[in-house]
């Protein structure tokens, strides 16, 4: 059977639309959090910028993650807990010279206290040793954000000069794709700055820990928002010279 093509005259119209490239657009950043049981504080989920644009399913897994280990370091601070009810029980009988309730609260108090004194003793130990794992941890996702960053930076700047030629040419369709790659790289540098926040609120949250370790805070840098290759450049030089006082510092407390 022999077949025949026909062709079917279309609108110029619609022959324009057909030609102009579709640009999709690419999805916001999402959000996840769970709020700590004291002081009213959060964590927040991180967005991991090497696996792609995260979704609500790996945010909730980021937070796993971190929760695992909370959970686990909570053991001192159930410990304490336990010495402070037989303490107060102990020290509202003894106002009272109330003997009954002081022999029933001192054993209590004595049994509570031993665990305790042993968290204590192994916390001073290791806080060194954590703060410097965490501060190299710190410096090496700052160094990967950087290099996202660095990347969307190239492929904006590269654009930059190909759409001013093609609206100089006014060449609608190649402005249309070169506009929505700059757009694309430009939402992959925003995604890749969602990952700053909660780095710069743990580097905060460890300030106690600085002095303990007996090393001076490290003071959070403030992080611009301009989306403007000039403005990126900016954050990209911030970021990278956090990472390497990071750094510095972490190597510092293995020398000690």
């Amino acid at each position: 059977m022999v077949t025949k093509t026909l062709e079917v005259p279309l609108p110029a119209n619609v022959k324009e639309r057909l030609q102009t490239p579709i640009c999709i657009p690419m999805p916001k950043p999402g959000k996840a959090q769970i709020t700590l049981p004291f002081g009213g504080a959060t964590i927040q989920a991180f967005n991991d910028i090497t696996k792609g644009i995260p979704d609500d399913c790996s945010l909730n897994f980021s937070l796993m993650l971190q929760v695992a280990p909370l959970l686990a370091n909570m053991k001192c601070l159930i410990e304490a807990l336990k010495v402070v009810e037989p303490l107060v029980t102990l020290i509202t009988a003894l106002g009272k010279a109330d003997l009954p309730a002081i022999a029933q609260a001192l054993p209590k108090f004595l049994d509570a206290v031993p665990p305790l004194v042993d968290c204590i003793a192994k916390f001073f130990v290791g806080v060194p040793l954590f703060l410097r794992d965490l501060l190299m941890m710190l410096a090496k996702l700052l160094g990967c954000v950087v290099q996202t960053l660095r990347s969307a930076l190239a492929v904006m700047s590269g654009l930059q000069l190909q759409i001013a030629s093609a609206r100089a040419d006014n060449n609608t369709a190649l402005l249309a794709a070169l506009e929505c790659a700059h757009g694309q790289a430009q939402a992959s540098a925003q995604h890749a700055l969602t990952a700053v926040d909660p780095l710069l609120v743990i580097l905060s949250l460890c300030e106690p820990l600085f002095g303990l370790a007996d090393v001076s805070p490290i003071q959070t840098p403030q992080i611009g928002s301009d989306e403007s290759i000039e403005g990126l450049t900016a954050v990209i030089d911030v970021l990278d010279t956090l990472a390497k006082t990071l750094r510095t510092v972490a190597e510092g407390l293995v020398a000690q």
